[in-house]
């Protein structure tokens, strides 16, 4: 059986890991830290499929009816 790609599926958003300098050039922009953002855990099949370490920040691009897009940030954590 071939390996199952999670981001084919209509109802999973698009996860894209940012580098360590994009993440950092990002948050600076924000005004944030790391630990401000929400959590997704390493364990998470969209963070495995991305090879996410813990530390690491994942931006997720979901469809919205009314904005027409939404962009969350995600810290992955251990577990």
């Amino acid at each position: 059986m071939g390996k199952f790609n999670i981001f084919k599926h209509e109802l999973v958003p698009k996860h894209i890991l940012l580098s360590k300098d994009e993440a950092r050039k990002l948050l600076r922009k924000l005004g944030l830290t790391p630990y401000q953002l929400p959590w997704i855990l390493a364990s998470d099949p969209a963070a495995r499929a991305l090879g996410a370490k813990p530390g690491d920040v994942v931006l997720i691009v979901r469809k919205s009816p009314t904005a027409g897009r939404s962009l969350a940030l995600r810290l992955v954590i251990p577990g």
